[in-house]
């Protein structure tokens, strides 16, 4: 009976203790795919969340505490995305989550994300047409990457033709609707405009490239606006050479291929052919330069090449934990408006701010692939460009607005019923 009271007393002690560290810890989850097909991609993202905790710890924490990264490995299981979630707040009780890829994966945690009043930052560009009090969208909407693209092309290109490829999922279907008729808007022919869906990791792209190249020999100036995500990209890219297609008979623009993605690629067939983001890793500012140098000391290795995702992951942790400081606290529901307004340093030497439309202003970049796997930029914009949760160019949300401040409070308000009747996820 003395041992047992003895092994009982120690259990409550070992108990309290562990209770005792986590109270003087804020839990930072990480939900990225480590396996599956978004594995090549998402890795990094995990990456620089562990580097940006590690920052942030040597800067002293926040609020006195010390951050702690809760990983998880979602597997680019679509439903275990949510499943994850839900173990993230409800388990390990997480305070922000910074996380997902696609635009599947994030329709799959919203639900969850809502319930629970989590928050999540989510770093990759969208299609679009949604804005969720628990999201922070701090990837680029279409008006920030797919319609400044197809206007290089029109504009500085002479583009007739279009070819939209994509993935079958969410954000390439979306998109390419949206930019048919913003092409459309600009008088261009439907027998002009060529959609393409392949599923995750397709590999077979003989035929399809053989269309591509079969469309773009109709005496018009083509381009392919490519939404072709993951390990997709890799045999797309090889194909592409191997037909002799370069930029000058049809280029290619890119919106989910940076530089990670060329590093595993001969990017000798593919030079002169571009990529749409807001970040490149051979922007020319003083911020960059010390990120990819923290970054190579992180890894160890000096090979490893940063991101347009990855700049908007560092903008989101850098404003969620400078609104941390503002809040004084880790609630929710005190952060969240604390980020309104917010200002940080984009890695290309600007500003990014953070609109009530829960979406950030910043620039758009256009670059061309250089042989080393690098990018060559050739425009940017000359201010930042606010992201509009809700297109322009489609009927059914061309009167919506999102502004998560009072009055409208709302992510999807109806500016001509005056209404908000809320989203179905």
């Amino acid at each position: 009976m003395k041992n047992l009271k003895i092994i009982s007393f120690a259990m409550i002690i070992y108990m309290f203790s562990i209770l005792s560290a986590s109270a003087n810890t804020i839990k930072v989850g990480v939900l990225h795919s480590l396996s599956g097909t978004m594995a090549i991609s998402e890795t990094t993202l995990k990456d620089t969340v562990l580097m940006m905790v590690e920052e942030q710890n040597k800067k002293g924490g926040l609020l006195g505490k010390k951050l702690e990264a809760v990983v998880v490995d979602p597997a680019s299981d679509w439903p275990l995305f949510a499943e994850k979630t839900r173990e993230l707040i409800e388990v390990h009780n997480v305070d922000v989550i910074f996380g997902c890829w696609t635009s599947v994966s994030r329709k799959s945690v919203l639900p969850v994300i809502e319930e629970l009043n989590g928050l999540l930052f989510y770093p990759v560009q969208y299609e679009g047409e949604e804005s969720s009090k628990n999201v922070f969208y701090t990837g680029a909407a279409p008006n920030q990457q797919a319609i400044p693209a197809v206007n290089y092309f029109m504009e500085e290109l002479g583009v007739e033709r279009w070819v939209l490829a994509g993935t079958d999922y969410v954000y390439p279907r979306t998109t390419n609707k949206i930019l048919k008729e913003y092409l459309i808007s600009k008088g261009v022919a439907e027998e002009d405009i060529m959609v393409n869906y392949t599923p995750f990791g397709h590999s077979d792209w003989q035929t399809i490239v053989a269309d591509i190249k079969a469309f773009g020999s109709a005496g018009k100036k083509t381009g392919v606006i490519s939404t072709i995500n993951g390990d997709a990209n890799v045999p797309f890219y090889k194909e592409l050479g191997n037909v002799g297609i370069d930029a000058t008979d049809i280029p290619v623009v890119a919106f989910s291929v940076g530089e990670e993605e060329l590093a595993g690629l001969d990017t000798g067939p593919l030079v002169g052919h571009l990529a749409a983001w807001n970040y490149f890793m051979s922007a020319d500012s003083e911020y960059n330069e010390s990120f990819i140098s923290a970054w190579h000391e992180f890894t160890g290795d000096s090979k490893r090449v940063t991101n347009d995702p990855m700049e908007a992951t560092v903008i989101g942790f850098n404003m969620w934990a400078k609104a941390v400081e503002i809040a004084g606290t880790t609630v929710v529901d005190e952060v969240r408006p604390s980020i309104y307004g917010l200002t940080v340093p984009n890695l290309t030497g600007g500003t990014a701010v953070m609109n009530t439309n829960h979406h950030l202003t910043k620039p758009v970049l256009i670059g061309e692939i250089l042989d080393d796997g690098q990018f060559e930029i050739v425009y940017e914009t000359p201010a930042g460009v606010i992201g509009d949760a809700w297109t322009d160019f489609l009927p059914e949300s061309s009167n919506l607005v999102a502004d998560w401040t009072s009055p409208i409070s709302c992510g999807n308000y109806n500016i001509k019923t005056g209404k908000c009747p809320g989203q179905n996820y």
